[in-house]
């Protein structure tokens, strides 16, 4: 009798715990569904799991687009200030900037590769210009911080450009050559332009993290990034998408 009483003891046990360990199922407006843990209390507590897409897969979802590559630190923040946009089509988050092949977002966030938080931006040349993407960008976070954006400290968290040809580096390079003679700024800018070597796709529950107030590091989207956001909807309120005005 003892004998069973164990057994299903030791079966109840390894169910609770089962449960205990368990995560919830994420949907993103992007149409992926990964697993994020519903005891994560920041941002690097986070679960290591691989991206849904490729670059590649996501170039073929936006056939006529053309794309930019941008860090400027937290992507959360970054991706919602540029979706707000006119003629932009999507943006999704990922890592740039590294020669390390498919980082996880611990890896990344802890440091342990060259590669920076960043976000692709898919838009349509007919609506919008490169040269308009890059002034939200410098709005959209300080590009003054060196290797650090407000309480993200590290190179995975510097502001930097990633032309993917020589227009946009000549127009990267012009238009921090601007800022820094305008004035505008306190401090030189930081802000770096680099090979892009190959952008990686962040994992699924980062995408649209901004849209969703149930995840479990809303207290941070509402510290840092909503005041950027916030400012880009105010600075580009006459290019802002409608459901966004």
């Amino acid at each position: 009798m003892k004998g069973i009483q164990i057994i299903f003891l030791s079966l109840a046990l390894a169910l609770s715990l089962t449960a205990c360990d368990s995560s919830k199922s994420a949907t993103t407006n992007k149409g992926t569904t990964t697993e994020t843990s519903t005891t994560a209390t920041n941002r690097s507590s986070q679960p290591e799991l691989a991206g849904d897409f490729t670059i590649e897969e996501l170039d073929a979802k936006y056939p006529g687009m053309e794309k930019a590559y941008l860090a400027g630190g937290c992507f959360w923040c970054t991706e919602a200030s540029l979706d707000r946009i006119q003629g932009v089509a999507d943006v999704w988050s990922g890592y740039a900037g590294g020669p390390e092949t498919n980082p996880t977002y611990r890896q990344v966030a802890s440091g342990q590769t060259e590669q920076a938080e960043a976000i692709v931006v898919y838009y349509d040349p007919a609506v919008i210009d490169y040269s308009t993407i890059l002034d939200v960008f410098f709005v959209a976070h300080d590009p003054t911080q060196l290797n650090r954006q407000g309480p993200d400290v590290g190179t995975q968290y510097r502001s930097a450009i990633f032309p993917l040809n020589d227009t946009q580096r000549q127009l990267a390079e012009a238009k921090i050559k601007a800022l820094n003679e305008s004035g505008k700024f306190d401090k030189p800018i930081a802000t770096t332009i680099e090979d892009p070597i190959k952008f990686w796709v962040a994992e699924g529950y980062h995408q649209d993290y901004y849209e969703d107030d149930s995840n479990p590091n809303w207290g941070y989207v509402t510290n840092v990034s909503k005041p950027k956001v916030e400012k880009v909807k105010k600075v580009f309120r006459d290019i802002l998408k409608p459901e966004f005005r």
